[in-house]
């Protein structure tokens, strides 16, 4: 997978656990913005206001990345809930994402370690579940070719991933294609090979 297609969350997972008479809920979410993540964050401290901490971590670009990371212990000690649950997420495999783990206190201190296990685990067993979707950043092309090479391209399309969006006849065939941008230069190389470099290929103007 190339490093601009990536997994990401497709819905909104949440798994809950006990630990020592405390509960545990954890959320997970796509967040494709840093202003994403601080919404779901959020939102589940709307959802849950009467627990004790509601702890998060997010990653925003692809998996591993760690250019736009945030982390918070929401009032547990330091480095026992934010740190752990980031580093989860730094190796998921899983970009553009928010965890928040929601802690109702049960009476009985798990002490440091405890907390760490406990917030790691919790993303750990959301993560197992999550359902996934491929990131996959397009571009529209307008290509021009003559009727001769209408069926041809119609074929080839597919091996590109390429969508055909809309379609016009005229004195030739017009067609706006949908493909991967990495995908471009190899779907251009092609189309020429296939129309002795007769067919217009162009990037559409954006809408």
């Amino acid at each position: 997978m190339s490093s601009d297609r990536y997994l990401t969350p497709a819905a909104m997972q949440r798994v809950e656990e006990e630990i020592k008479r405390s509960r545990f809920v954890t959320t997970l979410a796509h967040a494709p913005t840093l202003e994403a993540a601080r919404a779901c964050i959020a939102g589940v401290r709307d959802e849950f206001p009467t627990a004790s901490h509601n702890c998060w971590a997010y990653v925003v670009g692809p998996p591993g990345s760690t250019s736009q990371i945030g982390m918070s212990d929401d009032g547990e000690p330091h480095g026992s809930a934010g740190r752990p649950m980031l580093t989860v997420l730094l190796h998921a495999g899983v970009g553009d994402i928010v965890a928040v783990v929601t802690r109702y206190f049960g009476g009985t201190l798990l002490g440091v370690g405890g907390l760490v296990r406990a917030y790691s685990g919790g993303v750990q067993l959301a993560l197992a579940t999550l359902p996934t979707v491929e990131r996959v950043p397009t571009a529209l092309l307008d290509v021009v070719i003559d009727y001769a090479a209408i069926t041809p391209f119609q074929r080839l399309a597919p091996d590109f991933e390429a969508v055909l969006v809309h379609q016009e006849f005229g004195l030739d065939a017009s067609y706006r294609v949908k493909l991967p941008l990495s995908r471009i230069d190899a779907f251009r190389t092609a189309l020429a090979e296939l129309t002795n470099g007769q067919a217009l290929v162009e990037i559409a103007p954006s809408e």
